[in-house]
């Protein structure tokens, strides 16, 4: 399946919901947020129905995101149905952590097969601060089970954040050091509620390569990926760089975004969206629908100048 600029779209990315047990200055509102209703979202059935459809047209790498993906009741089941679909050969999640520790080897059981987890800082103070409330034990003891059970490569995923975790950056790249863990950085984007907040806490990811200057480039073994990666000397793991504000990666790009609601995003930093589940629920040939809605998709980075996103991350899928 190809959009019209000859670019292959194997990539799916669903989010399963837009709640989450954490409240991130950069993804959430403060107080929360107005709940989907029932009928407002994609049952499981209906989210299992569109990947394989996906699948079918070419598409054979599936991240599950959210909110928080771990908070949708049944997504082991879901995860257990995809894995067994024809031409499927990547199942990766994007997760908080925070419930790891109780789902990780049901997760691996069902044939998800790894992880990446955000992470913005290693001080337990700050990591309550900006979760509004989460528990960093909880983080490292999930994540131990993942690893435990085999849900690897682990990637750490770190939004930069000016004056708050630029003074870690040397802490969190050591991670790297002694095992296959990749720490990716990624630049604060203004999004949503949070955009004024977050160009006011925005600092370039230039600031990594200034502070440790042992970093040394590594081939980028994959095109599409929006990271460009480093590693320190004898590493295990790898540092990752990713600048969707002030560098662009659309030339490669191989991903669509399919909300909660059962909207197609085709581009992230895009406000436009086409409603397969109303196309679903209204007996649309699927297929034949998705093939049409990837044709839309933008070029580039579709965002006018002083324009923001406006739905917050957690709506998005992360």
């Amino acid at each position: 399946m190809k959009d019209s600029f000859g670019r292959e779209i194997n990539y799916l990315r669903v989010s399963l919901t837009d709640r989450c047990n954490l409240r991130c200055k950069y993804c959430m509102p403060q107080d929360g947020i107005d709940k989907f209703t029932h009928d407002d979202m994609l049952s499981l059935e209906e989210i299992y129905e569109i990947i394989k459809s996906f699948v079918s047209l070419g598409v054979d790498k599936i991240r599950f995101t959210g909110g928080e993906p771990l908070a949708r009741k049944g997504i082991v089941e879901l995860i257990s149905k995809v894995s067994k679909l024809d031409g499927i050969k990547d199942i990766a999640m994007t997760t908080n952590g925070i419930l790891l520790k109780k789902f990780a080897k049901d997760l691996k059981q069902a044939g998800l097969h790894r992880i990446n987890v955000s992470l913005d800082t290693l001080d337990p103070h700050k990591y309550k601060e900006i979760t509004r409330g989460g528990r960093l034990e909880d983080f490292l003891s999930g994540i131990e089970e993942a690893k435990r059970v085999g849900l690897t490569p682990i990637k750490i995923n770190t939004v930069l954040i000016g004056g708050f975790n630029d003074c870690e950056i040397e802490t969190l790249v050591n991670l790297t050091l002694d095992e296959k863990i990749d720490v990716r950085f990624i630049e604060l984007m203004p999004i949503g509620e949070a955009s004024a907040w977050a160009k006011d806490k925005f600092i370039s990811n230039d600031i990594i390569l200034e502070k440790v200057k042992t970093l040394i480039p590594i081939e980028r073994e994959d095109p599409s990926s929006p990271a460009v990666y480093y590693k320190l000397p004898n590493a295990l793991g790898k540092v990752g760089i990713i600048n969707p504000i002030s560098c662009k990666f659309c030339d490669n790009c191989n991903r669509v975004r399919l909300t909660s609601e059962g909207l197609l995003k085709l581009c992230l930093h895009s406000n436009k969206e086409i409603d397969l589940k109303k196309a679903l629920r209204d007996g649309e040939d699927l297929k034949s629908f998705i093939l049409k809605s990837v044709l839309k998709k933008e070029e580039s980075h579709h965002l006018e100048d002083g324009e923001f996103l406006d739905k917050n991350m957690n709506q998005i899928g992360g």
